[in-house]
């Protein structure tokens, strides 16, 4: 099992709506092709910072889900032209992480 952990800077003071586009549009449509979806988070001290959690069996399964996402004519059509004009990508994080024996999210 593999989690990934993102990091998003928003721009423009827009994270309100990038939160409502988030859970409204890309964390369901992602949903639905497979990719568990661990957490959504934002900032307390950071204003235009987002962060998200993903969850993968493993990293066939990763590969296999990142092309049913990022492949789909809805994905480069419709989401990823609306995401461009709120997500800073310069400054994107992902960090990949492997949950120990007692961590109490896997």
């Amino acid at each position: 099992m593999l989690f990934e952990f993102r990091r998003y800077e928003i721009r423009d003071g827009r994270r309100a709506e990038w939160v409502s586009f988030m859970e409204s549009t890309i964390i369901p449509f992602q949903v639905g092709k497979g990719i568990v979806v661990a957490g959504s988070f934002v900032s307390e001290t950071e204003p235009d910072v987002y962060f998200w959690m993903r969850r993968f069996d493993d990293e066939a399964a990763r590969v296999r889900l990142y092309a049913a996402v990022y492949e789909d004519p809805v994905w480069v059509n419709e989401i990823k032209p609306r995401i461009d004009t709120m997500l800073n990508r310069e400054t994107v994080q992902v960090t990949r992480l492997t949950p120990t024996a007692h961590s109490v999210i896997r």
